[in-house]
């Protein structure tokens, strides 16, 4: 019989982004495959309940710094208690004491990386260099690590968050109906981002590339919608009035129909500057065969696959608008659910997962 493999995720974090939405997809799809998972958190922080909705057990501690030993202790315990055969970090804080932990009790260390902007190359950053292994989201990320960071090549492997291809299906949604969802006008042309509202997924580009489109193509109805919540709300609002585009604007707050909302779309963007993996967002836009326009953020390179969506300059509105503009002079729908389908899909990452978490078990 084949041992159950059990692993303790731990997550500083307190919010619910493309990090941790990964986090609880990976958990839940590895679970199917007879990978026993669990989770560490601060009491308060989203994951906690979305852990919980989905029957994975839980812990709560207080998670206050890298050097708090309330829960490196507590974590040993964790790991102790429970049989844990590794532990997977996920943020900066719980990396350490999670880390630690693990290293103290003799069990594999995995820490996850999935932001792209460069970690401290500082010999006093070292705790990267005690893991066992480190997974990231995209090859920049792993190159940057290595060159950067004194990772060993053969201990970092990039795996992309995948998406779930059943339900971002586009066979499975009728646009008509998903649009008329969203109350978005036939005559309207729809461009949308779903993203996290924090500072580096630059909002206001997307808002500034709005007002140029509106100005360039006068006789033209457009509708923008924002999917999202988070600590940029006010900032957004305001711009949105500054730039005189409340008529053309929809905030829609947190989404959970987002297949629904990408069908409705006729051009996606994301706008980011800095900081993503490969983008959960525009991998699902590619799986639904829709237009995408995104900056050269991160990772997201590692999705250019001939003519699959139109790679802008980071910071760049100008280019945000020509991008858009191209898929409006050139209106048909993308056909990139394959390229997707042959390495970007939650079998893809699991089976990867699986594979790696088997190999350091059996070493």
């Amino acid at each position: 019989m084949n041992k159950i493999i059990r692993v303790l995720h731990t997550e500083w974090s307190d919010g619910w982004g493309g990090q941790e939405i990964r986090i609880i997809n990976e958990m839940i799809v590895v679970r199917e495959k007879n990978i026993e998972v669990f989770l560490a958190c601060r009491n308060h922080a989203i994951i906690k309940q979305k852990a919980l909705e989905n029957n994975i057990k839980v812990f709560t501690l207080p998670f206050r710094g890298n050097a708090d030993l309330q829960t490196l202790f507590g974590l040993k315990k964790i790991i102790e208690e429970n049989s844990i055969d590794i532990v997977n970090t996920h943020s900066g804080k719980d990396t350490w004491v999670g880390g630690l932990a693990a290293k103290l009790s003799g069990v594999i260390f995995i820490r996850t990386r999935h932001l792209s902007n460069s970690i401290r190359s500082s010999r006093a950053n070292f705790i990267n260099e005690l893991a066992d292994y480190i997974i990231t989201t995209g090859e920049i990320v792993r190159n940057d690590m290595i060159n950067n960071n004194r990772i060993k090549p053969e201990i970092i492997q990039s795996i992309p968050t995948g998406v779930d291809s059943e339900i971002f299906n586009p066979e499975k949604y009728e646009r008509k109906k998903c649009r008329e969802q969203f109350n978005i006008e036939d005559n309207e042309i729809a461009i949308g981002i779903v993203a996290v509202l924090r500072r580096f997924k630059r909002h206001d580009l997307f808002l500034k590339m709005a007002r140029i489109l509106i100005d360039k193509y006068s006789g033209k109805n457009f509708t923008f919608l924002i999917a999202g919540d988070g600590p940029q709300k006010k900032r957004i609002l305001d711009l949105i009035n500054e730039l005189d585009i409340v008529a053309n604007v929809k905030l829609l707050g947190h989404v959970d129909q987002v297949p629904e909302l990408l069908s409705a779309l006729d051009v996606f963007v994301l706008s980011s500057d800095s900081k993503e993996g490969v983008p959960q967002s525009v991998v699902q836009a590619l799986s639904m065969n829709i237009s995408v326009v995104a900056t050269n953020s991160g990772s997201t390179r590692d999705l250019l696959n001939k003519n699959s969506f139109y790679l802008a300059d980071t910071n760049n509105v100008d280019d945000l608008v020509k991008g858009v503009s191209y898929f409006l002079h050139n209106s048909f729908r993308n056909k990139t659910r394959e390229y997707i389908l042959t390495g970007y899909t939650k079998s893809v990452m699991s089976n990867k997962i699986i594979q790696m978490y088997k190999g350091l078990i059996k070493n």
